[in-house]
C-alpha cells in the first residue's frame, strides 16, 4: 500500500523489507544511522551479512554509525568482534530499557526505513521482522535522524563521564599510593638521623672514627631527606608552571663525569658504574641548559638504573654523543644510561614518566616525571625502553647542542 501524499510506503513482505534495508544503505552517498531493535537483531543482521554491507558502503566514502541496546559488557564484546572485521564502523550502546520493536534506518537524512521485530527469539532475521515502513520524506527521515543523534550524543556524554570518573579512582589510587610510598621514604631516613643522634649524644666514650662514622650516616640520610622535600617542591613548581631554568654553556661531558663520581661514591662495590663519554669525533659536547637541572635529570637516571642493577650485581653505563636531527641544522646531544638490572615493568611501561608510577618498594615515582619535565622545558625530549638483546633497560634523553665545540 502506498501514500503518495504522505511518501510512505507499508512494506507487509518481510524479505521485501530486509531487501530495501540493504537497498537503501548501497544507495547510501554521505551517511547511514541505524538503530537495532535489540542486540538479537544486531546479531541476526551480522549473520546475512550486514557488516560486509558497511564495509563496502565506507569504503566509498560513507559514514556510518550503529546504536544497539545493550549493557557495557554486551557492547565490549560487540566492539571487539566487529573491529576484526570492520575497525571503521562506529557503533556505541543505547540503555537496554530502550530495547523496543522496531528497528530504524535512516539514509543521507533523506530516506527512512522502519522494520518490526515480531519475534526476538528466532535466529532468522526473516522469522523474526514484522513489517516495514519507507518513507522517503525529507522531514520524517530528520526527525529520526534527531532522535538517532541525541541519543548517540548522550552515549557520548556518558562515555566521557565514565572516562573522567575512571580517571579519578585511579588518581585517587595512585595518590594513595604515592602517600604511602611517600611515609616509608620519610620514616627510612628519619629513624637513622634521630637513632644515630641519640647515640652520639648518650656515649660519651665513642673515638672519633666512630663519631665519623655515624656521622656520615647520618649525613647520608639527610641528604635523602632533602632529595624527597625537594621531588615534592619541584612537582608543585612543574604543576604550578614556575618551574624556572638559569641557562648558561655548559660541558656536558664534566657534568657526567661529576655526576658519575658522585653516584660510585654512594653505591656498594657490586655494582660498578661505567663512564663512557667519548663521543664519536672526540669532542667535548657543550649544550645551553642549567646546570644543577641536568645534574639532577642525569642523577636521577643513574640512581634509578643502579637501584635496579644492584640486587643481582651489574653495570651501569652512561654515553654522550652528538646526533643530526632528521628536520633541522642543529645538531643534538644525546645522553644515553644503559644497565643490566631487571628492566622496566611492563605494567608501568606505558605510563614510566607520569607521576608515582611505580612498583618498587623504594622511590616515590616522581623522578622520571621530574626528569621528563626538566628536558621538555629544555626543548629536548627523553625516553626508555628495555634491552632487547641483554637484559636491563635503557633510558635516553636528547638536547640542542651547542656550537661551541672543543676537541680533546
Amino acid at each position: 500500500m502506498y501514500h503518495e501524499s504522505a511518501n510512505i510506503e507499508i512494506i507487509r513482505n518481510t524479505r521485501e523489507s530486509i531487501k530495501r534495508s540493504f537497498d537503501l544503505v548501497e544507495s547510501a552517498s554521505d551517511e547511514v544511522l541505524r538503530i537495532f531493535s535489540s542486540i538479537n537483531a544486531f546479531r541476526r543482521q551480522v549473520r546475512i551479512g550486514v557488516l560486509h554491507l558497511f564495509k563496502e558502503s565506507i569504503e566509498h566514502g560513507v559514514k556510518i554509525r550503529v546504536l544497539i541496546p545493550a549493557d557495557y559488557q554486551q557492547i565490549t564484546e560487540i566492539i571487539n568482534e566487529v573491529n576484526l572485521v570492520l575497525p571503521e564502523l562506529s557503533i556505541r550502546s543505547v540503555d537496554m530499557s530502550l530495547q523496543n520493536t522496531i528497528g530504524i534506518l535512516v539514509v543521507d537524512r533523506r530516506q527512512s526505513l522502519i522494520i518490526e521485530t515480531k519475534d526476538d527469539t528466532k535466529d532468522n532475521s526473516y522469522d523474526a521482522a514484522g513489517l516495514g515502513a519507507y518513507s522517503d520524506s525529507k522531514p520524517i527521515a530528520l526527525s529520526y535522524a534527531s532522535i538517532f543523534d541525541s541519543l548517540w550524543k548522550q552515549r557520548e556524554l556518558y562515555e566521557k563521564l565514565n572516562e573522567t570518573y575512571e580517571q579519578l579512582k585511579i588518581n585517587n589510587k595512585m595518590q594513595k599510593e604515592f602517600l604511602d610510598i611517600a611515609a616509608h621514604e620519610l620514616r627510612t631516613p628519619i629513624e637513622p638521623i634521630l637513632g644515630l643522634t641519640g647515640v652520639l649524644r648518650s656515649d660519651k666514650t665513642m673515638d672519633r672514627a666512630e663519631e665519623e662514622a655515624l656521622l656520615d650516616v647520618i649525613a647520608r640520610n639527610a641528604k635523602r631527606l632533602q632529595r624527597l622535600a625537594d621531588d615534592i617542591l619541584d612537582v608543585t613548581k612543574i604543576e604550578s608552571q614556575s618551574l624556572e631554568l638559569k641557562k648558561e654553556l655548559i660541558n656536558a661531558n664534566d657534568v657526567i663525569s661529576n655526576t658519575v663520581q658522585e653516584i660510585n661514591n654512594q653505591i656498594d662495590h657490586d655494582v660498578k658504574v661505567e663512564v663512557v663519554c667519548i663521543p664519536r669525533d672526540h669532542d667535548i659536547i657543550f649544550v645551553e641548559a642549567d646546570k644543577a637541572r641536568l645534574t639532577q635529570v642525569i642523577f636521577n637516571l643513574l640512581t634509578n638504573a643502579v637501584k635496579f642493577t644492584k640486587k643481582g650485581g651489574g653495570t651501569v653505563s652512561i654515553t654522550i654523543e652528538e646526533e643530526k636531527q632528521d628536520n633541522g641544522p642543529q645538531k643534538l646531544a644525546v645522553v644515553t644510561v644503559k644497565d643490566s638490572g631487571t628492566g622496566i615493568n611492563q605494567e608501568i611501561l606505558p605510563r614510566l614518566f607520569e607521576k608515582f608510577a611505580s612498583k618498587s618498594s623504594q622511590g616515590t615515582g616522581l623522578g622520571l616525571f621530574i626528569s621528563k619535565s626538566i628536558i621538555e622545558a629544555h626543548g629536548g625530549k627523553i625516553w626508555a625502553k628495555n634491552n632487547t638483546e641483554d637484559k636491563g633497560a635503557t633510558f635516553a634523553f636528547s638536547l640542542p647542542s651547542a656550537k661551541t665545540r672543543v676537541k680533546i
